[in-house]
């Protein structure tokens, strides 16, 4: 087999995963070899991809400072304070052979900003200084955001930063379409009450310590929950990938079929500025129609269109797949076309009966003068480890996290083993 190598950058400060890194300065060669089988994964062709480790538990978003570590933020049980787990690659081989940890709480939020590690747990966001090395210098940290509303249903409190100080954390909603009782037929709240403190994006500053929820502003409304977010350097714009509704047919038969209950409705990428209201739970959006439509809940019948006061997505994508991780790519290591484009992970469907479940990989989404061209492609995909069948319990591995390495490599997490995985390129 041809041997593929790349370069990692060593000895630098640790800086912001969106400084994305000079790579004009000179780096110190280390040989980073794919896995024979690509670690299992399935990529275009010139890329190759490792598994930097493998078996560490239930990994959520991640990290990577400039030196090369990966900081994972851990969900599930947590113990021996190791919420957040550093990979750390001492012999330069590509995979990470010392893992240390530190905080006792569970969550999916990570970040690295203006030498800062940022982690929120289900109700709270905390800050860790990094030292020259990328080393967390206290593991105690710092609480800069407490009590934030946690119904243990889209718990997850995904965050961004911003180049201008502040950070944007998801509350989910935790309701499917704000019904007044759960069950068919049921109307929806009419103002939907949940929309006050869920369902939404918040912003606080970063740099203030112990912010409580009324110190945030609503900065967008109407997105059931968010899990995969990103800011966006080159527009200076938030990008944001809603996990759309469920149970059409199961909530109204008469009016949506099985197979409208599979495609329907799409999940969506929306670009969000201060007041947006992308119309959760008022309506959906409908990739056949490609319309917003009015939810049946508050007198849709599958054709009405939504009022025009919500905004439209920048891209629609089929339903129910768990869009878990936003990244747009800057550096240097691929081709020209995947340059200031996004990719998504996407988690995986469990309800799309009766057609196949859909999902589990990663997908590229191009953009032209900060907007997505319309047409995106899969990138990653043989996570699960079957071609047919998939369900969430039976698939080997999830997509969930993602972020960019100091030498232009793609990194990618996933929840259900905890896998680490290293895509690289060296094709011609």
């Amino acid at each position: 087999m041809e041997k593929n190598y790349v370069y990692v950058a060593t000895g630098k400060k640790a800086a912001s995963t969106h400084e994305r890194y000079n790579h004009n300065q000179p780096v110190k060669p280390a040989a980073v070899e794919p896995d024979a089988d690509n670690a299992g994964l399935k990529l275009p062709a010139g890329f190759g991809a490792l598994k930097v480790a493998d078996g560490i538990g239930r990994a959520r978003h991640i990290a990577v400072t400039e030196q090369g570590d990966i900081y994972v933020k851990m969900n599930g049980r947590i113990a021996e304070g190791r919420g957040i787990l550093k990979l750390h690659d001492s012999n330069g081989d590509g995979r990470a052979d010392e893992t240390t940890g530190i905080a006792n709480y569970n969550g999916t939020g990570i970040a690295i900003r203006n030498g800062y590690l940022y982690a929120s747990s289900d109700n709270d966001v905390y800050r860790y200084k990094l030292d020259a090395q990328g080393n967390i210098a206290d593991a105690k940290g710092e609480k800069i955001i407490s009590g934030l509303l946690n119904r243990h249903h889209h718990e997850s409190k995904s965050i961004a930063l911003d180049n201008d100080g502040n950070i944007y954390v998801n509350i989910g909603a935790f309701s499917n379409s704000c019904q007044e009782k759960p069950g068919p037929g049921s109307k929806g709240m009419m103002p939907c009450n949940i929309l006050d403190s869920a369902g939404g994006i918040w912003q606080f500053r970063a740099d203030k310590l112990n912010q409580v929820y009324s110190d945030g502003i609503k900065f967008a409304t109407g997105l059931r929950n968010v899990v995969g977010l990103d800011w966006n350097t080159q527009t200076n714009q938030l990008f944001v990938m809603q996990h759309g509704r469920d149970d059409l047919h199961v909530l109204w038969p008469d009016l949506f079929t099985e197979r409208d209950n599979a495609e329907k409705p799409a999940e969506c990428m929306y670009v969000l500025k201060k007041g947006d209201n992308a119309g959760w739970p008022y309506i959906y959006y409908d990739p056949e129609q490609k319309k917003k439509i009015v939810a049946p809940e508050y007198g849709g019948d599958g054709k009405k269109e939504g009022s025009k006061e919500y905004i439209d997505p920048v891209m629609a994508f089929p339903a129910h797949l768990a869009p878990n991780g936003l990244l747009f790519y800057t550096g240097n290591m691929f081709p020209a076309k995947y340059k200031n484009g996004a990719f998504v992970a996407f988690h995986g469907s469990w309800n799309r009966a009766p057609l196949p479940q859909e999902g589990y990989y990663v997908v590229f989404v191009p953009f032209e003068n900060g907007k997505p061209t319309g047409k995106w492609e899969v990138f990653a995909s043989g996570f699960t480890g079957m071609e047919s069948g998939v369900t969430p319990r039976s698939a080997a591995h999830r997509p969930c996290g993602l972020a960019q390495g100091p030498d232009g490599s793609l990194y990618i997490s996933e929840d259900s083993k905890g896998t680490i995985y290293r895509v690289v390129y060296n094709g011609k």
